[in-house]
């Protein structure tokens, strides 16, 4: 028993150990790991910027179109109101739609737009209503859409209401900044031939518009691919 196990004892002392890899072979692949981690944060950094790049010449470059002498609707896309009244930048957007009506362009305006979570009492589209009212615009010349939420819904809930209607030509009113996705969205939902008419702002901070509408056309970009994709 004694002699068994001491022969145990010998083959568990002459077992070979297992060898460690040399420190320089393990700082190589270690080099190498950096190396490809870091090839990868500038590839995606690269892609980014050329992304933001491209979003920010879309939104600085409003889409150039020639309008025809009258369609059948202008829809106004909705902002924020400030004590039940249009803030100055949809005032901006709602001056523009006042003139194209007085040019002719349409007889009839949809405004688009929900209830704002700033203690507002009226949709935007009842506020926009009675902001043109008040400008002189005849009140049966409004069609109201006040469930909107976002610029998709804003569009795609006026074309409902279009449909109903039996309307076919449109344009769309909002600021040029907003206008590429506008259309984009426009398109894709399915207006036939949409046109955008817009503004520059003078009340508006640009800067931190531009940056939201570089996230927000970014965002409509992946729910496009969502909608294309049956989702």
């Amino acid at each position: 028993m004694t002699a068994k196990t001491n022969m145990n004892r010998n083959q568990r002392t002459v077992s070979p150990k297992p060898r460690k890899a040399p420190k320089s072979v393990t700082k190589s692949r270690l080099r190498r790991t950096l190396i490809h981690l870091f090839r990868t944060i500038v590839v995606v950094f690269l892609i980014g910027a050329a992304w933001i790049m491209y979003v920010q010449w879309k939104v600085q470059v409003a889409p150039d179109q020639t309008l025809p002498k009258q369609v059948d609707v202008g829809i106004v896309l909705g902002a924020s109101l400030r004590q039940d009244i249009p803030s100055p930048g949809l005032q901006e957007r709602l001056d523009l739609a006042l003139d194209l009506y007085k040019q002719g362009k349409f007889k009839q305006l949809i405004v688009s737009g929900g209830l704002d979570h700033n203690g507002s009492k009226l949709t935007e589209a009842e506020g926009m209503r009675n902001y043109l009212v008040k400008k002189g615009l005849p009140a049966k010349s409004i069609l109201i859409e006040p469930r909107a939420t976002s610029t998709y819904e804003n569009l795609l809930f006026s074309k409902q209401i279009m449909d109903e209607q039996g309307l076919v030509s449109s344009i769309i009113v909002t600021h040029s900044y907003h206008g590429s996705r506008s259309l984009d969205i426009a398109e894709t939902i399915g207006l036939k031939d949409p046109l955008i008419s817009s503004t520059k702002s003078e009340v508006l901070f640009m800067p931190y518009h531009e940056a939201r509408e570089t996230l927000a056309y970014t965002k409509w970009i992946w729910t496009k691919l969502l909608l294309k994709a049956g989702v």
